[in-house]
């Protein structure tokens, strides 16, 4: 934890204010909220276990994805929905607001994927 009036809390509560490149960042920024975000925008609703496995391949933890879960709930951007049933069931999907970054998703998806064709190209 910084202590809240230290000069990098200043500088980071000034510029999440002032700035929206830098507030967007902040909401989706991390290892797992990006694509956690992706998953839900494609697919409308997903289960905890149905995002686990989409992940597993790259080994994220219980723990970490239910805290981005959380922090991504508690921006708004993901709804937790439970269904009354039993036993109880849990999923979750994207909120409007993240519906409204899906553009933006997109055009950094593609530009990612060009430059990552760029330096994976074969030299001739």
């Amino acid at each position: 934890m910084r202590k809240e009036n230290s000069t990098n809390s200043i500088n980071k509560n000034y510029l999440n204010t002032n700035c929206g490149i830098t507030y967007t960042l902040s909401r989706i920024s991390g290892r797992w909220k990006i694509n956690i975000l992706a998953f839900l925008l494609n697919e409308k609703r997903l289960r905890y276990v149905e995002i686990k496995e989409k992940l597993a391949c790259a080994g994220v933890s219980e723990k970490v994805l239910a805290a981005k879960l959380k922090e991504l709930e508690t921006d708004g951007l993901v709804k937790r929905v439970v269904l009354q049933q039993v036993p109880p069931k849990v999923e979750y999907e994207a909120t409007g607001l993240a519906c409204s970054l899906k553009q933006i998703l997109f055009l950094m998806d593609e530009w990612g994927e060009a430059k990552l064709r760029e330096i994976t190209k074969p030299l001739i």
